[in-house]
């Protein structure tokens, strides 16, 4: 029994929380490699996509600081720092002895994924919507059951799903908008360690949870962590669409470095 309650809880935060934080790694790890390729342009296109991106970004903190609660003390929504590197920030205030604050301060910390995401998902859905269905279906299609090789098949379906609409020109419009949004959906060190303690509570809240109702009813657990899975699946769905824009983004940079490097070469020939 304790074992069906663990691996039902573990089930749970994998297929949510994990599935956050995993897809948030790989967009960062994208985007970090994208403005390293550029070099010195990296800054220049910070700044430019950060125009529109950072005011999403920090308006997603400002949105989930209201929902949970948290008292706004200052925000920036674009500046273009020369000492730090900021761009935008949100600072708040929130009752440390309020639980519900507390695990506000997860959703504040991850808001610009989810948010970004939920909007990148929205403006495919009125430009190119059958592209959304067809990568949705297969990314709710993936099974953890069917093995490594089957999920990588399923994941290179989806993609492939998403590049067979590139002969529709909303296509290219809603990759092009994506951009500017997909490249500020990194958190910072200071969202992530923020976020923490919110985490925290709510794995222990779940643990609690599951404890309680498998030792008194393990079929009901079973099919709360059904409706975890479920949640997880349109999750991974909106994630992804930010992950493939990162992934293009990532291929454009590689692009442009090879040319540069290539031009360089030519002049230090002549």
């Amino acid at each position: 029994m304790i074992v069906d309650i663990l691996v039902s809880y573990l089930t749970q935060v994998l297929f949510t929380i994990g599935v956050i934080y995993l897809f948030g790694w790989l967009i960062a790890l994208c985007n970090k490699k994208f403005y390293q390729n550029l070099g010195a342009f990296g800054t220049k296109a910070c700044y430019i996509s950060g125009f529109i991106g950072t005011p999403v970004h920090e308006c997603s903190h400002a949105l989930m600081c209201l929902i949970f609660g948290h008292k706004i003390k200052a925000i920036k929504l674009f500046q273009i720092s020369s000492t730090d590197g900021t761009l935008g920030y949100v600072s708040h205030s929130f009752n440390r002895k309020n639980v519900y604050h507390q695990i506000g301060n997860f959703f504040i910390g991850v808001a610009p994924i989810i948010c970004i995401s939920a909007i990148l998902y929205l403006m495919a859905y009125l430009m190119v919507p059958q592209m959304v269905q067809d990568v949705m279906v297969e990314v709710q299609s993936i099974n953890v059951n069917d093995g490594f090789s089957s999920i990588i098949k399923t994941i290179l379906n989806a993609v492939i799903a998403f590049f067979s609409h590139a002969g529709n020109g909303w296509w290219w419009l809603f990759v092009l908008i994506g951009t500017f949004l997909a490249l500020h959906m990194t958190l910072s060190d200071a969202d992530i360690k923020g976020s923490w303690t919110g985490l925290v509570i709510i794995l222990a809240l779940i643990l609690v949870m599951d404890i309680i109702i498998g030792l008194l009813n393990q079929a009901f657990l079973l099919i709360i962590t059904q409706g975890f899975v479920l949640v997880g699946g349109f999750i991974t769905g909106f994630l992804t669409l930010g992950t493939l824009i990162s992934l293009i983004l990532v291929v454009i940079s590689f692009l442009f470095k090879n040319i540069k490097n290539q031009i360089l070469k030519r002049r230090y020939r002549l």
